[in-house]
């Protein structure tokens, strides 16, 4: 069975359905070609060693990799990311019809909405299902991380995002709660399938450590707190701040590092100075297979989101891959994110956007034995190997594959 992936963001860029999903579907037996851009996320500028052309085709771990051109951005402004998505929609859509070979089944990466348009066209050209995985919920998710605001503009955004959803074959989720939402909004069930995302196990743990780091931070002698991933408006972190500020009035040796980059970087180092906090760090975003050497420093695990109800049926990526780390997690986060760490007993949930709430949390994981945070890490670590592995998730992935050509397949024969 051949297989497109169609996705804005893979590798090198950040995404853990990128080439390790590839990878699993080949030892499956199945064909896969990818249909993407040149990399620029995060940060919003072509990574070294690329540069935009009218197409590009490469391979990586004997995958064919199609590179269609795009409007590098990542910025705040909505304008510019509105042309970065579209851009690549259309270079995906007019290029990737003469580029992709023939295939039986197309997955689509969401988000960007505009993908799915693009999914669309290939569809029709090329006669194949589409199974579409929503990874985040339009236009949900624009609203909270403030990125749109005109309310026609979200009605539109919503109107396509139900046409995808209606032209879909099979649509794939990661949390009940968004299942249960595309329920309400008049998605039939019967095609809504819960598969919880995965982490890159082998590239998070395949770290050399860092003496160097850990000397210059002095990790050994503190009890490190690490949030590690985008630092943005939907994180929230200044909640983290205020936290930072309480606990610095009792306990000398708990520091927060805060790992990666965002738009809301910068602004909130200017506030950490502005605040006098000597109990928090920021470093730079770290390549995923790097950033293990950090998480392997820590002794809490920290999740933080906005208290909306988004993120409430939302499940944050970082999740499975603090799970699978071993570490206890602090989860600042309300709804399906939090039932999952209660259910696995992979480490204490607390209320979002409550800096006080987080600062007693922190205290009550700060109070227990080495021993008892051991046993919670490994309490988490157990659940996602066998729960939430690439392993697990790829085969219920090939299980919708295969029944959705069986369907095709017999269809055609009357």
């Amino acid at each position: 069975m051949k297989i497109l992936m169609l996705t804005q963001w893979f590798d090198p860029e950040p995404n853990f359905k990128g080439l390790i999903f590839a990878k699993e579907l080949v030892k499956l037996g199945y064909e896969v070609e990818v249909l993407t851009g040149f990399p620029n996320y995060p940060g919003g500028k072509i990574y070294d060693g690329y540069k935009i052309k009218l197409y590009k085709i490469e391979t990586l771990s004997d995958i064919r990799i199609i590179r269609v051109p795009l409007y590098p951005s990542h910025s705040k402004s909505a304008f510019a990311r509105i042309i970065n998505y579209i851009s690549f929609a259309l270079s995906a859509s007019i290029l990737g019809s003469l580029l992709v070979k023939k295939m039986d089944i197309i997955y689509v990466y969401h988000p960007p909405v505009t993908v799915g348009l693009a999914a669309i066209l290939l569809k029709y050209f090329k006669k194949a299902p589409i199974i579409y995985d929503i990874q985040d919920l339009w236009p949900d998710s624009l609203t909270v991380t403030g990125m749109l605001s005109n309310v026609y503009i979200l009605k539109v955004v919503n109107k396509i995002c139900n046409y995808i959803y209606s032209i879909s074959d099979q649509i794939v989720v990661l949390s009940p709660g968004f299942k249960n939402t595309l329920s309400d909004r008049g998605v039939s069930k019967e095609k809504i399938h819960l598969i919880y995302n995965w982490c890159d196990l082998d590239q998070l743990t395949s770290y050399q450590p860092d003496n160097n780091l850990t000397k210059e931070l002095n990790f050994e002698s503190n009890f490190n707190i690490i949030f590690a991933g985008n630092i943005g408006v939907a994180q929230a972190l200044d909640t983290v701040l205020k936290t930072a500020a309480i606990i610095m009035k009792k306990y000398e040796n708990i520091r927060f590092i805060l790992v990666g980059d965002g738009i809301e970087k910068e602004r909130l180092k200017k506030k950490t100075e502005q605040m006098g906090l000597n109990n928090v760090f920021f470093l730079p975003r770290m390549r995923y297979k790097e950033v293990g050497k950090i998480l392997s420093l820590a002794d809490i695990l920290l999740v933080h989101l906005k208290d909306d109800p988004l993120f409430r049926i939302t499940i944050p990526s970082k999740t499975q891959a603090y799970m699978a780390f071993g570490k206890p997690i602090l989860m600042a986060v309300s709804g399906d994110a939090a039932d999952l760490i209660v259910e696995s007993k992979a480490g204490c949930v607390c209320k979002p956007e409550n800096d006080e709430s987080l600062a007693y949390t922190i205290k009550k994981l700060y109070n227990m034995t080495s021993e008892e945070r051991n046993k919670i890490g490994n309490n988490g670590k157990q659940f996602y190997q066998k729960n939430l592995s690439i392993e697990a998730g790829t085969k219920k992935f090939a299980e919708i594959f295969n029944s959705t050509v069986s369907k095709k397949s017999k269809l055609l024969l009357f």
